[in-house]
This record gives structure tokens, sequence and C-alpha cells, in this order.
């Protein structure tokens, strides 16, 4: 059996340093693509590109995941940004709206992780929380994750993955407010935040609001990769 293809979006900064060079980048934490051969897949890396041109990139994937990063447009579910909300980054926003479009549309298997679950539930048309305090690392320092515990909600995709209560890393300081009308929520923080959201059905679409990428559990992405797997 091949190793299934998985695609992971990246971040495109207008400014990256690496030796003497400091020109923009696509770029993504290794930890991203490092999971993905952990779990037993092959990770292919896709920059921002036309949204026109997302249907064709699908095609050639096992399977997509859709990476954490900056905050989605609040215009793209009816708000105005709030005063901690970041700035907005319109080309990342329309290629991965089009690549989850065309996962879903051709049945590819898609996970979500953070901004990626958050834009699953936008693209669906439901709504986010522009902020929320408590889920980024030890008392809010930047660039240091956090670990909270999650439950799952019994009977979901996400319980048949991982169906007891487990800390994940955790940084994001955004979450979602109005479900989609389409997803159900899977897991869910003491705090009542929703931690995992999923299609029901047979289209393998799941989120999870935390980094599976930064810590050691390898279901979320094992459960990705042996869907994609099945071609």
């Amino acid at each position: 059996m091949s190793v299934p293809l998985i695609g992971v979006t990246t971040y495109l900064e207008p400014v990256a340093r690496w030796g003497v060079w400091e020109l923009p980048a696509a770029l993504l934490p290794s930890a991203y693509p490092r999971l993905v051969q952990r779990s037993g897949g092959l990770a292919a890396l896709l920059s921002p590109d036309a949204p026109a041109r997302a249907a064709a990139a699908v095609a050639r994937l096992d399977g997509l995941v859709i990476a954490g990063g900056a905050d989605v447009e609040p215009a793209r579910y009816g708000a105005e940004p709030g005063p901690r909300t970041g700035p907005p980054n319109r080309e990342r926003d329309a290629w991965e709206l089009a690549l989850l479009d065309a996962a879903l549309e051709s049945g590819t298997p898609v996970l979500g992780i953070c901004r990626g679950m958050q834009l699953m539930n936008v693209a669906l048309g439901g709504t986010l929380v522009q902020h929320l305090d408590g889920h980024a690392g030890p008392h809010g320092k930047a660039g240091v994750l956090g670990e909270h515990p999650v439950t799952p909600v019994p009977g979901t995709r996400y319980a048949s993955i991982v169906p007891e209560e487990s800390a994940v890393p955790t940084y994001h300081h955004q979450a979602v407010d109005r479900l989609a009308p389409d997803l159900v929520a899977s897991a869910h923080a003491a705090d009542g935040t929703v931690e995992a959201v999923e299609l029901p059905g047979s289209r393998w679409a799941l989120g999870v609001q935390w980094h599976p990428e930064m810590g050691d559990d390898l279901r979320v992405m094992q459960a990705l990769v042996t869907e994609a797997a099945r071609g």
C-alpha cells in the first residue's frame, strides 16, 4: 500500500531570516510535517496560491491539514475586528477556504488544527469569539504553550479516536462562538469552550482547537492518515 500524501497549509510571511537571507517566505513549524511523518503519512507543504487552483491541488492529495496561524478575518463571519484581533491575512484565508471547500466536495479527509478548526467553523457558517483568556501559555506568556484537559463527547468520531479525557498542548485566543449548522461539537474544555468539531456522517472532517503537533499523542493525526490511506 502506498504512503498517503497529506497536504499541510503554510504561513506566507513578508519577512523571514535564515543564514544571510532576509526575504518573504512560505513557512511552517517543522512539528507539523514531522507529526504527519510520525503518523505514517508523507507531508507536502501547500503555500498560499490562487483559490481557483485549490481543487487541482486537493485532487493530488489523499488528505489535507489546515494548520494553525493568524486570526481568521472577522469580515468572513460578518463581524468587525475586535481590539485584540490580529491583522488579516486575506491571501491565506482565501486559499485555505478554497482548499477546504474542495476537500469537502471531493470527500478528501481533512483535519483542522487551531486556526484550521476555526476556519472550518467559519467556512460552514459559524462565528468566532475574537478573544478569550486562559487558553494560551502560562499566564499568557508569549511563545510558550499551555496545557489543559479536554473531554470528548460520547458517540462522536473524536471520541472514537480519543475516548478518555486527555491533556492537550494549547495556544490560542479565539474559539467557536456560534457553531456552524453542519458541525457537531465533539470535545470541550472545562470552561465549556468547544475544543473539537466534526462533520457527522461519511465525510471525514475533524477540527481540534489545540496543537497535536506539539505533543506526543499521535492518535488524531494517525486517524487522518488511516482514513486517507483508504483512498
